[in-house]
């Protein structure tokens, strides 16, 4: 499977995206900058966290304007998995591929630390290799990680079974129904805030996020074989 790593200026989390790939999975991996104009090349898109362009205007606002973006959207449209994490979560709804905002912290700080999530669905391409409901332990680091939706959207979310992810205990950011991450209707864009790719290896603290990618790349061979 090959994968794009997505670098905007500001960009910070690439790195770590990159190796969870390349050094963790033992797929295959490029760094892609944000001018882009052609992703039919790849077979998977990570939209990393940092602070791309600063930040300036929204969280992702000036990213989703990036040449780029045109092209993650005709990926999402044919089915490829798309992740975005922290910004790139931010990212994602700036681009209209997941629904709702993402606010400043309750506490109007930035926070880092490990945070317990619930998996609150299990069957998606980016899930399976999880348990229903199993708590896993991830890094966050972020100031602006407060999911927010209206009612109607958040109703819908709920029915279709588009949460995938929930803080478990606490909820550090003050989040709308203890919302980390959501998928879109089809299932193959998951934003979320928590950074898996920081919890790959237990010499840095934890490999929970590992399984992530892990289902990534599964339900990826399952369906080229299914095609074939």
């Amino acid at each position: 499977m090959k994968f794009a790593v997505l670098v905007f200026p500001g960009s910070n989390c690439d790195l770590d995206m990159y190796h969870a790939i390349k050094d963790e999975l033992s797929e295959e991996v490029e760094y892609v900058w944000h001018d882009e104009q052609d992703l039919s090349a790849y077979d998977g898109i990570l939209v990393p966290g940092g602070f791309s362009y600063g930040d300036y205007l929204r969280c992702g606002a000036m990213a989703n304007q990036s040449n780029v973006m045109s092209e993650v959207k005709k990926a999402a449209e044919a089915g490829k998995p798309v992740l975005g994490v922290c910004n790139g979560f931010q990212i994602l709804t700036e681009a209209g591929l997941l629904p709702g905002a993402l606010l400043r912290n309750k506490k109007l700080k930035f926070m880092c630390k490990n945070v317990d999530l619930k998996v609150a669905n299990n069957n998606t391409m980016f899930t399976n290799q999880y348990a229903q409901d199993e708590v896993i332990s991830i890094p966050i680091a972020h100031g602006e990680g407060n999911y927010y939706c209206d009612e109607e959207t958040l109703k819908q979310l709920q029915d279709n079974n588009q949460i995938v992810f929930t803080y478990s205990g606490e909820n550090p950011n003050g989040s709308l129904a203890d919302i980390a991450g959501i998928v879109n209707e089809r299932g193959n864009v998951l934003g979320m805030m928590p950074h898996p790719e920081r919890a790959i290896s237990e010499v840095i603290g934890g490999a929970e996020g590992l399984a992530l990618f892990k289902s990534i790349v599964k339900q990826w061979r399952e369906s080229n074989v299914n095609q074939a």
